[in-house]
């Protein structure tokens, strides 16, 4: 076990052993101060006892005031003070009233304390499960073109192929190298943007020029798996952004899209800009598996990959959405999703801050 989650779980012991000790504390001081009431009833009853056997043995009134101060005297005989039962219970309750808001701030301040420790607890499994997750599926795309490049190159060193042939398997090793290459991106951009090592420049950027050049790199994948583009970016909206964040996040919400709409076997994936509020918000649509409205706030989380259909298989790295918030983030710009639900298709919207005239 890590020493860190030692420290936390052992910290959260002796947090809960306090809370405890502060309530046995209440319950004891309350108690105390309950038999410290009974006493001073008992002592004054004594008093009252006391001051009449003075009066039956014949000493005068003054006498007996004077010697017990405390006593009520009315023709010859002892009585209890009106005010002594209410002086007690006053004082019962300022005590008991005093030692239950010094513990309900000290239980305040622990409960506080373990309501931390318990949530970083809780972090650190899901986050440890989200690696063991991510770990896996990387395990597994890394080892799918690796078996694809071995099957080619044995195939290429057992046989003679025709130049069509060898033109094939040639396109094919680097098709599975480059998505090696992607996926290695992928997790150095994720962290390098998560330790701030990221140096954004501001510029005004043709944010249609951006579009149509991220669609043409798909293009061909759409066609082959049956998904159609459709762009409405009117020309002249400029966004004041780093030019590669900005290919970047697009990219990514496109290969979202694809991944999302490619298990239903075809559909639409709408693009679609407009210039609302000192902002250019740049609309991302697909028909694709859709998202539960409820797991909208964990979409972009590293790590974090939805259940496909309600079923148990994950989809995607966690990484991509992971990246298009932080890069919006750091270039002043924001990212929303929603969904209808599972098999309703999905919108993501970019928005960044429009540029200034002077930078057009």
């Amino acid at each position: 076990m890590k020493t860190t989650r030692v420290f936390q779980l052992t910290a959260l012991v002796l947090v809960v052993l306090s809370v405890v000790q502060v309530g046995w504390w209440v319950y004891d001081q309350r108690g105390d101060a309950l038999r410290k009431a009974q006493m001073q009833r008992d002592f004054y009853a004594q008093e009252l006892a006391a001051a009449q056997a003075l009066l039956d043995a014949g000493t005068p009134e003054q006498r007996v005031r004077e010697m017990l101060p405390r006593v009520v005297i009315a023709e010859g005989r002892a009585t209890a003070s009106p005010d002594f039962e209410r002086q007690i219970e006053r004082q019962q309750y300022k005590e008991i009233n005093q030692y239950v808001w010094e513990s309900a701030f000290f239980l305040l301040a622990l409960g506080a304390c373990m309501a931390v420790i318990a949530r970083a607890l809780r972090a650190e499994a899901r986050v440890l499960q989200e690696q063991d997750h991510f770990l896996a599926l990387v395990s597994h795309q890394f080892k799918t073109p690796l078996a694809s490049l071995q099957l080619s190159l044995e195939t290429l060193s057992m046989r003679s192929l025709s130049p069509p042939e060898q033109r094939s398997l040639i396109d094919r090793m680097l098709a599975d190298l480059a998505r090696m290459e992607a996926l290695v991106t992928r997790i150095l951009d994720s962290v390098r943007l998560e330790r701030g090592r990221v140096d954004l420049k501001r510029e005004a950027v043709e944010l249609s020029s951006a579009v149509a050049r991220v669609v043409g790199q798909f293009e061909e994948r759409a066609r082959k798996e049956g998904i159609t583009f459709s762009t409405d970016v009117p020309r002249g909206l400029e966004v004041f952004a780093d030019p590669l964040a900005v290919d970047v996040v697009i990219r990514n919400l496109v290969e979202n899209a694809l991944a999302a709409v490619a298990p239903l076997g075809g559909g639409t994936i709408t693009l679609a800009a407009r210039r609302l509020n000192g902002e250019i918000e740049l609309a991302v649509r697909d028909t694709g598996v859709g998202f539960r409205p409820d797991d909208t706030a964990q979409l972009f989380r590293k790590f974090s990959r939805l259940k496909r259909d309600g079923g148990s298989a994950y989809y995607g790295t966690g990484l991509g959405l992971f990246i298009v918030r932080r890069m919006m983030q750091l270039a002043g710009g924001r990212v929303s999703a929603h969904s209808d639900g599972e098999g309703r298709g999905a919108q993501f919207v970019l928005a960044w801050p429009m540029a200034p005239v002077e930078t057009r």
